[in-house]
């Protein structure tokens, strides 16, 4: 299919009062923007329009609900107070703004060399990422929100499906709730997975919906591993980093020749 004939498609199917379609020939993105708020978001054509080529068409329907929910979600006024079990962390790209288009400082952390960790309102089926201004209205301190985040990501459930490559194990967490790759900030999950590893450690961070961990026991582990993050780097909505780590102690190392570092004894 041609673009213009699946962006026309794309096109019909977010079409809504109140919504302005822009389209940006040169990149093949699409905006949607309500024009009240005069704000929105832009969805990018080409992965989708691959998506589907490849008869994945509930991936599109999801991104049209991922649309509808945005931009739903940007008319709602975000509050601290009371919703304290409602605070999550997630993970971004270090490429990831700082500020909101208005001048808004982002409450942010660093976490590695390639990714930050930011911190939302969770609103049902969508988040609000909070900023240094909503802080300013109430008494609550950054220490606050860092904690209560933690605490609220170790109550969320840790489902694993385990797949095996040549004597590596691979475990894909995948909850479907927004804050997959969050859970790599619960350091108990980490030292679990750390301690029943036979070799050496692995862990990828796509994008924002999947966290790998791996059980690397040979070279051909550290391949697929990379393979992997890689592949599901460019399938995600919310891009991550393409890059492995390792485990080791206590903290993750980005590494890029995954094929010369030998499994720990």
């Amino acid at each position: 299919m041609e673009m213009r004939e699946f962006r026309k498609k794309i096109e019909q199917m977010l079409e809504k009062d109140g919504w302005t379609l822009f389209y940006d020939h040169k990149e093949a993105t699409l905006r949607i923007e309500d024009t009240e708020i005069k704000k929105g978001v832009t969805l990018a054509l080409k992965p989708l329009l691959a998506k589907w080529e490849r008869k994945e068409f509930d991936s599109i329907d999801e991104v049209v609900r991922y649309v509808e929910v945005g931009l739903e979600s940007m008319r709602t006024k975000p509050m601290l107070d009371g919703n304290e079990r409602n605070i999550f962390p997630i993970i971004r790209a270090t490429s990831f703004p700082t500020e909101t288009k208005e001048g808004q400082v982002l409450l942010f952390d660093e976490h590695t060399a390639e990714t930050r960790i930011y911190y939302v309102i969770d609103l049902g089926e969508s988040y609000t990422l909070i900023h240094e201004q909503l802080l300013e209205q109430t008494s609550w301190t950054k220490t606050k929100i860092r904690e209560m985040a933690t605490f609220n990501l170790r109550s969320l459930d840790q489902p694993l499906k385990e797949d095996e490559v040549a004597g590596n194990k691979f475990y894909f967490l995948r909850a479907k709730d927004g804050y997959d790759a969050s859970r790599v900030l619960d350091q108990s999950l980490l030292e679990k997975m750390n301690r029943q590893a036979v070799g050496q450690l692995g862990v990828s961070i796509p994008h924002q919906d999947v966290l790998i961990f791996a059980d690397l026991v040979n070279e051909r582990g550290y391949d697929v591993l990379a393979q992997i993050a890689l592949q599901f780097f460019g399938e995600g909505r919310v891009p991550v980093t393409a890059l492995p780590f390792m485990y080791e102690d206590g903290e993750l190392e980005p590494t890029f020749i995954l094929a010369q570092r030998k499994p720990k004894s």
